[in-house]
């Protein structure tokens, strides 16, 4: 799965899914099935995927929690003097 089960992918050109609003994605993973959006792998797997599933896939990435850990090189905690 190009995006991972933790919703962070593992393609450089797949984004990142996990915390994404969940209205967002379906609006996108509608695009795609529509066609009105169209990326190499999505075009395909779209099609194939209900209104339920596209749901289903919205929450699931929607609901997972993203935390974000001290950036590497980010010096800006340190107090100099």
């Amino acid at each position: 799965m190009c995006h991972g089960l933790d919703g962070q992918s593992k393609l450089p050109q797949a984004p990142n899914l996990a915390g994404q609003v969940k209205n967002y994605l379906v609006e996108q993973m509608k695009a795609f099935h529509d066609g009105v959006r169209k990326n190499e792998m999505m075009s395909q797997i779209a099609p194939s995927l209900s209104e339920a599933d596209e749901a289903d896939l919205a929450v699931y990435y929607a609901a997972i929690e993203v935390t974000i850990g001290k950036i590497p090189g980010d010096y800006s905690a340190i107090r100099y003097g």
